[in-house]
């Protein structure tokens, strides 16, 4: 099973008690499912557990049964439907609708003002159009419906939750989306997908440990790489003042620094001033080496 998949599995496994609470998941449901009008209610989904709940939901929302359901041993995407006139009135009456004009794709707040009735309503909305990605992919969750007033009127609804979701088209779908894992995991503890959060936040975590790990990895390899050239152009130039006329001709400091750099040619600055006799300053070391390679460069009088 895919994150998103087991995700809403998670929401599916506990229920709400309320009817005013299975009412608003199930509004939810209605304005992201795939179709929603005064003489159909279809709503198709590849969810197993979300399949086995719609049934009991909307039994216990509206007392009402679906005229056409998928057959027990469905595999894939399974499609429920009510077409009887009485069923679809019961079911706008509980929304403030009425079956005898067309169906107003807005939210009515007034039907979710309970405590509660909101985080119910962007459940059902997860469930019937909402997806999440595997966090160890990536991080990004998002609501799909063909109601761009619906998307809109939610989105407010998440921001009074202090969520900030962005939105897009995609299609004839808006889109509300999170991007950020500290957003997406806040959403689903809102709906009641606790360890899917948690998952999310651990997933958030570990990729910053991972992230810290390789920036310290680069970081010393490219300090060893340094290390690496600085002493491979010190011994260079020691060795063409050894050629050129001999180390005696210096003075005691720089021909100390340059035995001890040939003595220990993988070193690093900080090691070989510790090794000095008497110890120096790795400043005072480099200085030293530095100009020991200035020495080298110059033109032989």
């Amino acid at each position: 099973m895919s994150f998103s998949s087991d995700t809403k599995a998670e929401l599916c496994g506990s229920r709400l008690d309320r009817r005013t609470l299975a009412v608003a998941e199930c509004y939810g449901v209605l304005l992201y499912c795939n179709t929603f009008r005064a003489s159909e209610i279809r709503i198709i989904t590849a969810s197993a557990p979300f399949a086995e709940l719609l049934p009991r939901l909307f039994k216990k929302a509206f007392s009402v049964s679906f005229d056409l359901l998928p057959p027990e041993d469905a595999k894939g995407k399974r499609s429920f439907c009510i077409h009887e006139p009485e069923k679809i009135a019961r079911i706008l009456e509980s929304f403030g609708g009425d079956a005898a004009g067309p169906i107003s794709h807005h939210v009515n707040l007034g039907v979710l003002e309970e405590p509660g009735c909101p985080e119910a309503f962007a459940r059902g909305a997860f469930l019937a159009g909402g997806s999440v990605t595997d966090p160890e992919k990536r991080f990004h969750l998002e609501l799909a419906t063909s109601h761009h007033s619906v998307s809109r009127e939610l989105r407010s609804m998440l921001l009074e939750m202090d969520l900030e979701p962005k939105e897009a088209d995609r299609g004839a779908h808006s889109l509300l989306y999170f991007k950020k894992a500290d957003q997406i995991s806040d959403f689903l503890t809102r709906i009641g997908a606790h360890v899917a959060a948690m998952n999310i936040l651990t997933a958030k975590v570990d990729k910053e440990m991972r992230n810290t790990v390789t920036r310290q990895i680069n970081c010393d390899s490219a300090n060893a790489d340094k290390t690496v050239s600085a002493a491979i152009r010190q011994t260079e130039a020691i060795r063409r003042l050894i050629k050129r006329e001999g180390l005696d001709a210096l003075p005691e400091a720089l021909r100390d620094a340059a035995l001890l750099r040939l003595a220990n040619p993988e070193a690093s600055l900080a090691d070989l001033a510790l090794l000095s006799n008497p110890p120096v300053t790795k400043s005072c070391l480099s200085h030293r080496l530095n100009k020991i390679i200035l020495l080298a460069a110059e033109e032989p009088t």
